[in-house]
């Protein structure tokens, strides 16, 4: 497999450890996000992170261990300097008024009993009923002032992932998820790649009556020809691809790049390990990853696909999601200014 440019060490300690002080000191002097800001400094404290015609985005699930709520999340998004996001569907869903999932209070321990396990299925599965009747005639307008919200403070939505899209969804679900993109600005609707290609012939054909794409996501199943059934089926279904998972399954991303750019809607940036070397997420510039290689191609090659920043490794005790994203972001940077 192709490693990053620089040598590995020295890609550690020059991206990642310089770009941690960096980051950090720019969310430091960063002005505080204002919803109610006067018109005059409408464009002050916006975020900009498109780096040589590149888009660095982040999926929101980054910041799944603070507080989920649509407007924490976008100030989030505006302190770690993230200018573009990937929406996880129950943040866009809660602010526009969607049935919260029942509080199962200490049945989220392990060993829980047959009939704890019983009551927690049911009550999931009555909330999927109650939540696809929501969806029935969910108010489109919430979610028009939530993508005007996220545009005012300088955030575009380029992806939503809702958990509208799976097997035991309804087509009417599958068909809101597809409308709601739209009118949250989205580009398309990602989630993981289904095993039964009938699935993917359902969510392309509902994509397509839409105008709107599928992206599909995958995992360790990633391999090169893992997306050739879902594109044969419909133009609507292309690739979410993920490039730390592709990597630890034991691939070189490169050649899937070069062959597949077209048909990228967005790719979700990691560090993992290889398969050689036990898979593990592990901070930007640490694992096998060739992500300043990946970033570099892109650039050079003017790849029209954003790359979504996706934190998967342990957050230093000393720190939090926010400044881990803006790391990130920094490694991003000094990739593709080299």
């Amino acid at each position: 497999m192709k490693k990053n440019t620089l040598d590995k060490k020295e890609v550690s300690r020059r991206f990642f450890l310089t770009s941690a002080a960096t980051a950090v000191a720019g969310i430091v002097v960063a002005p505080p996000i204002s919803f109610g800001a006067p018109a005059i400094i409408k464009n002050w404290g916006k975020p900009n992170s498109k780096i040589a015609g590149i888009q660095i985005g982040a999926i929101t699930y980054s910041f799944r261990s603070m507080e989920s709520d649509a407007e924490s999340i976008l100030k989030y998004c505006v302190n770690s300097g993230i200018s573009a996001i990937e929406l996880m569907g129950y943040t866009g869903e809660d602010f526009a008024g969607a049935p919260p999932m029942p509080d199962f209070g200490n049945m989220r321990r392990q060993n829980l009993s047959d009939a704890e396990k019983r009551e927690m299925a049911e009550a999931r599965a009555a909330h999927a009923n109650e939540l696809a009747a929501w969806r029935s005639s969910a108010p489109m307008d919430k979610f028009v002032q939530l993508r005007k919200m996220y545009k005012d403070a300088g955030v575009s939505i380029y992806a939503w992932k809702p958990s509208a899209l799976g097997a035991s969804n309804t087509d009417a679900e599958i068909d809101y998820a597809c409308k709601t993109a739209k009118v949250l600005g989205a580009s398309h609707v990602t989630v993981e790649l289904p095993k039964d290609g009938a699935q993917s012939q359902r969510l392309g054909t509902i994509a397509a009556k839409n105008k709107i794409k599928v992206g599909y996501h995958g995992h360790l199943q990633q391999t090169f020809t893992a997306w050739d059934e879902a594109m044969e089926q419909s133009p609507a279904n292309a690739l979410n691809f993920d490039l730390g998972h592709y990597v630890a399954a034991g691939y070189d991303p490169i050649p899937l790049l070069k062959d597949k750019h077209r048909d990228i809607l967005s790719m979700h940036v990691k560090d993992r390990q290889n398969k050689e070397n036990g898979q593990e997420n592990l901070p930007w510039g640490a694992g096998d990853t060739p992500i300043v290689e990946v970033l570099q191609l892109m650039r050079d090659k003017k790849y029209k696909f954003p790359a979504t920043i996706e934190l998967e490794y342990q957050i230093p005790e000393n720190s939090d999601a926010v400044k881990e994203v803006a790391k990130c972001l920094d490694y991003c940077r000094k990739a593709l200014e080299s």
